[in-house]
């Protein structure tokens, strides 16, 4: 089984504009995998060998919080898990997490980046704290964003500094920890209480860098995750397939891990 934590869609009619606009932002030269509809995604977990896909909406504006949650919830069914989102400006974080809960939606998606905001700062502790008591799974974009310029709004140090003063909950580093910032990664993460996704990780990092820092964290604290359409998930499959580590790690990363945050 492959459960594939980390991928982005929009609804039929947003899907190209969404794509073209992400895709003039880039920095790097990527080919989508995926035209950013749920057909699309579908076809491509097909020829990947992957089962369930998670989907994961950034918010980017207070306003847009209902129709994304509702459009998140639609999209569930046997292949797809979708989280749902809130906005850091929102009036009334505690009502936005619990319209969220209320729609079924398993966890919520935040992106320092396109959210404008210090993934450590105080108001943000306790939005992350009240979404724990809600028993949601918290997932950050990490690290470099190849869409937007520096200084970044996240790194392994300021995940570190809020799992240190949170009370428990799930959260996920995705980029495995934070893209481009695998040093600080191995330094400040490896062996904490927090998951790392490998999303458009395989590109960018060599084996020996994902053993290393998998060996120090834990393979049951890591899951398997593509960012689609931003990387191709087949190939990433294969280069995890193939590493020099046991099966039952690979096992945890395809899926173990993920059935058992999801309680799936």
């Amino acid at each position: 089984m492959i459960i594939d934590f980390h991928a982005h869609i929009f609804p039929d009619a947003l899907a190209p504009r969404a794509l073209k606009k992400l895709t003039e932002r880039l920095t790097y030269d990527i080919t989508p995998s995926t035209n950013m509809t749920k057909v699309s995604l579908i076809e491509s977990m097909d020829k990947a060998g992957i089962d369930i896909s998670v989907v994961q909406p950034v918010v980017t504006k207070p306003s847009q919080l209902i129709h994304t949650n509702e459009f998140s919830k639609e999209i569930c069914d046997d292949r797809i898990i979708s989280f749902g989102g809130i906005h850091p400006d929102t009036d009334d974080f505690k009502k936005d997490i619990d319209f969220v809960k209320k729609l079924g939606l398993k966890g919520l998606k935040f992106h320092a980046e396109y959210q404008n905001f210090i993934l450590d700062e105080d108001r943000m502790l306790r939005i992350y704290d009240y979404a724990f008591s809600k028993d949601l799974i918290v997932l950050h974009h990490a690290g470099l964003d190849a869409g937007m310029p520096p200084p970044y709004k996240s790194n392994p140090e300021m995940f570190l500094n809020a799992i240190r003063k949170l009370k428990g909950g799930v959260m996920i580093a995705a980029h495995f920890g934070g893209h481009k910032q695998w040093d600080d990664v191995y330094k400040y993460l490896a062996g904490e209480d927090i998951y790392l996704d490998t999303s458009m990780g395989f590109d960018y990092f060599d084996d020996e860098t994902f053993i290393r820092i998998m060996k120090k964290h834990g393979s049951d604290k890591i899951l398997f995750a593509s960012d689609s359409p931003w990387s191709n998930a087949k190939n990433e499959i294969e280069r995890i397939k193939n590493l020099d580590i046991n099966n039952e790690d690979k096992e945890n990363i395809f899926y173990k891990n993920a059935k058992k945050i999801l309680k799936i």
